[in-house]
């Protein structure tokens, strides 16, 4: 058997008005009633009405919120691959400057070196001759050379230093660290020495052996406090303790790079990096 549809409270009304006014006893009391059932449908159906439009809205909001989102996952990922491409060009700005640096290092040396060769020639002295007597020519010292650079490994500072990280940049990790660390051995004293021991720490760290990449880093940190290489030193050993899950070590190195160094690029990294785990930057 079929179902009957619902009966609608305005059609019950108007059918007992129908049958009321057939019978000729139409009241003003049933007039009322009649009209209170009218306005309850109208009110139910102004509320499906709303509930309808409401329906609408939400669905055309959650598809506006749904492309937001994809826009924004795009630009995130966007975001990665260029602060992935700064972070290369950071490290080949940083060759070419620690190069420059150690040229003029070497220049200055020759000059200073030079400078007091001069200073210790004596001033000819012309002897004492008799009235009328012709001066001799008088015999001037040579100037003494220059102090030799100190050897190392049979090779000068600047060709051992360039040759390492040539390697480096080849990806030739052992090598390198041998390299520079025959660098560090034979020119503890000079300005690349902290770069030298930084760059082995970058060899373990490339070749993912992260604590002894860390001791490389505290040796930088400890031996060189004014090394220009202290920023990046302590960024990437909170990278290295984030890499062997020492979560909360990696936090703090990070956060230290953004309050010593606020305005570096080290720093801008550190933000990145911590926000890629969930952690939010000072």
């Amino acid at each position: 058997m079929a179902r009957r549809a619902p009966v609608s409270p305005l059609a019950c009304g108007l059918a007992a008005l129908v049958a009321l006014g057939a019978a000729g006893c139409v009241s003003q009391q049933d007039i009322e009633g009649l009209h209170s059932q009218i306005s309850d449908v109208q009110r139910q159906v102004l509320q499906v009405q709303k509930q309808g439009s409401s329906k609408q809205e939400v669905e055309s909001l959650e598809a506006t919120v749904g492309k937001q989102m994809d826009s924004l996952l795009k630009t995130e990922a966007s975001m990665q691959v260029k602060l992935s491409e700064l972070s290369s060009q950071i490290e080949a700005l940083q060759a070419k400057l620690e190069e420059t640096n150690y040229r003029l290092a070497q220049v200055s040396q020759q000059i200073a070196a030079t400078n007091q060769a001069v200073r210790s020639v004596p001033r000819p002295v012309e002897p004492e001759q008799p009235p009328g007597a012709t001066n001799p020519a008088v015999a001037v010292q040579p100037t003494q050379p220059p102090p030799a650079a100190p050897s190392g490994g049979g090779s000068d500072p600047t060709g051992l230093y360039n040759a390492a990280y040539n390697d480096y940049l080849k990806g030739n990790y052992d090598l390198a660290m041998r390299e520079f660390q025959q660098y560090v051995e034979s020119y503890p004293s000079t300005d690349l020495a902290d770069n030298a021991t930084y760059w082995i720490g970058e060899c373990f760290y490339r070749q993912k052996r992260y604590r002894q990449a860390i001791e490389k880093y505290e040796a930088v940190l400890n031996r060189y406090p004014r090394s220009d290489k202290t920023a990046s030193a302590i960024l990437k050993k909170g990278y290295a303790h984030l890499e062997l899950g020492e979560r909360s070590q990696g936090i703090i190195q990070l956060q230290s790079v953004i309050r010593q160094y606020p305005t570096s690029d080290e720093a801008k990294l550190a933000r990145q990096r911590l926000r890629e785990i969930g952690i939010d930057p000072l």
